[in-house]
């Protein structure tokens, strides 16, 4: 599915809204950016041309545009990477009388009209294909390996989209879980005195024949 497609496939209202975000996306992310479909969105992102090789082997993503089941979303990995830069975004949001409903990456917006097109397309131009690709590396460099896994911040805005629907689905359990140890038996050894008392104490005591009377004595009287 191409991003034509995939806009074709959405309800009215929303196919409106996403092909003006998409349009807006274009007319001001910097040169050097592709856009393609990524993670089931339309994303914008650094091609393997540019950086042949990524933690995840996908392509650096740098703006994500989907529509989610209950709202649009507009991931901006720009503006979740960099501080000065989010400062800034939340602040000129907020003059433009709006209200911000942002997640680590992630700009949720139900209508067109929620979104300061001015602000979104400003904050788009502040990050070049290589600044971008210096931070990433930057952050590459910081792990200890240099292959390791990065940190959240390096991460293509795409892929938290992914990691939630991972979340969504009950984790596999790696290994079994340890068994609670057995409790310990409870000591039914006695001390052999007390056994051998016991016991002893449990037989019946032998009989003792009855004393006859004598007879003999009886009969010479």
């Amino acid at each position: 599915m191409n991003v034509d497609e995939y806009i074709d496939t959405l309800p009215e209202d929303r196919r409106i809204a996403i092909r003006t975000v998409r349009e807006l996306v274009n007319s001001h992310i910097p040169a050097g950016y592709e856009e393609g479909m990524q993670y089931g969105m339309i994303s914008w992102f650094v091609p393997f041309t540019t950086l042949a090789e990524t933690y995840n082997n996908q392509p650096l993503a740098l703006v994500s545009l989907g529509s989610q089941k209950s709202h649009m979303a507009l991931y901006m990995m720009s503006v979740y990477g960099d501080e000065n830069l989010k400062a800034w975004f939340e602040s000129a949001f907020k003059k433009a009388g709006k209200k911000l409903d942002m997640g680590k990456s992630c700009v949720r917006f139900k209508t067109l009209e929620a979104l300061p097109l001015e602000v979104i397309g400003e904050a788009l131009t502040r990050v070049s294909v290589d600044e971008y690709v210096a931070k990433y590396h930057a952050v590459r460099a910081a792990t200890k390996t240099g292959a390791a896994k990065p940190p959240e911040a390096a991460k293509p805005a795409a892929l938290s989209v992914a990691s939630k629907l991972a979340a969504m689905r009950p984790a596999a359990k790696s290994a079994a879980a340890p068994k609670k140890p057995a409790p310990a038996a409870k000591k039914t050894a006695k001390p052999a005195k007390v056994a051998a008392k016991k016991a002893s104490a449990k037989k019946p005591a032998k009989k003792t024949a009855a004393k006859r009377p004598d007879t003999k004595s009886k009969k010479r009287r």
